[in-house]
């Protein structure tokens, strides 16, 4: 379920695993390698977990950031993280 009230949708394991390959090259294509840390700055929608996904299938870390946070807080754990890149 995403953000809103039934805002929701379905996807297949095979469709999961495409998406996740896809976007792993995206990371790969920015230089993002195993060991490297990525911020991640989205809501609760299927890209957030596509976005996990990928950076694990390349063994990059990732951290999530959720947008709760005050803008300074929110400035302070993606800089904290020593990301190499910030998914939004």
């Amino acid at each position: 379920e995403g953000n809103e009230p039934g805002d929701s949708g379905k996807i297949t394991y095979s469709e999961l695993l495409h998406k996740v390959c896809q976007f792993a090259n995206v990371l790969r294509s920015q230089g993002v390698k195993k060991g490297d840390r990525v911020s991640i700055y989205m809501p609760m929608i299927l890209e957030l977990v596509v976005a996990m996904l990928a950076c694990a299938r390349i063994g990059a870390l990732h951290s999530v950031v959720f947008a709760g946070f005050s803008a300074d807080s929110v400035c302070e754990r993606i800089l904290s993280c020593g990301c190499s890149l910030l998914i939004t």
